[in-house]
């Protein structure tokens, strides 16, 4: 993604769900990951030995035969293979099923896209990339704005050099990954038009989940402070990256501003209309 100055941090879930706690590590340096699949971003790392908590288990990409993915108490998902927990089946409650484990915002209703306004705000801002090639503070980079997570961006299906047809869907499958994380951060009383989501989803996929979970901006929104007043102030806070302030940021924020509060009566948060 242009202009992201680090890598997704980690993410801290909150939850009130009972956690299956002493399993290790069996791998060697294991990924943990954002969603439960190989094509989410990495969150962090664990080593050979580690005990890890587990709040819930889901389904996702078979690894080795096993097809269940465990969310840590670190609020990312590591596939059950590389987890010692005695078994191929479940030892915590699904995803979902009850309790705290499901996300703290509204528990899978949002939407995973963004609509087509916020579509092109990203592909304006990011810029289109046919061969993977470093962004202005050198992380490789293809597509419109697509990180990539191996060597050669080797994790995209798409062929090089890409055609900004190809590119267009390679955007989309990176989107909800980082819907998914937004939705998990802002609580059920926060809501917001599909302008105001797509405004959001743009600000996400530039600044990475970890900074955007630890934002005053998600702080507020979530403590009840009105949308328009929030992005106004908080939105242009987000206008450096390798210590510098990049004027293509500044603009970008005054877009995802513009975008906000374009009125919109279709609503994308909490419940996808």
């Amino acid at each position: 993604m242009k202009f992201t100055s680090f890598a997704v941090c980690a993410l801290i879930a909150a939850t009130t769900a009972p956690l299956a706690s002493g399993y290790q590590i069996k791998g060697d340096v294991v990924n943990c990951r954002s969603g439960p699949g190989t094509s989410y971003g990495v969150v962090k790392t664990y080593k050979k030995g580690q005990n890890v908590s587990i709040t819930c288990q889901t389904t996702g990409p078979s690894v080795n035969g096993n097809n269940i993915w465990d969310k840590t108490s670190d609020g990312c998902y590591v596939a059950d293979h590389y987890v010692l927990t005695g078994t191929n089946g479940y030892v915590a409650e699904k995803c979902g099923s009850g309790g705290g484990s499901t996300p703290p915002g509204n528990g899978g209703g949002y939407c995973k896209k963004v609509n087509q306004a916020g579509l092109n705000l990203i592909s304006k801002w990011e810029g289109f990339v046919a061969v993977p090639s470093p962004d202005p503070i050198g992380l490789p980079t293809v597509g419109y704005g697509h990180l990539c997570q191996k060597k050669n961006c080797a994790e995209v299906k798409y062929k090089f050099p890409l055609t900004k047809a190809t590119a267009q869907l390679l955007l989309n499958d990176d989107i909800p990954k980082y819907t998914s994380c937004l939705a998990d951060y802002l609580n059920n009383s926060v809501k917001l038009n599909d302008n105001q989501w797509a405004a959001l989803a743009s600000w996400v996929f530039n600044v990475g989940c970890g900074n955007a979970k630890s934002s005053t901006l998600v702080k507020r929104l979530n403590n009840g402070d009105a949308p328009n007043t929030v992005a106004a102030q908080e939105l242009p806070k987000w206008r450096m990256a390798g210590g510098k302030v990049l004027q293509g940021l500044v603009n970008r924020r005054a877009d995802e501003v513009r975008l906000f509060k374009t009125a919109s009566s279709k609503q994308a948060h909490p419940n996808c209309q």
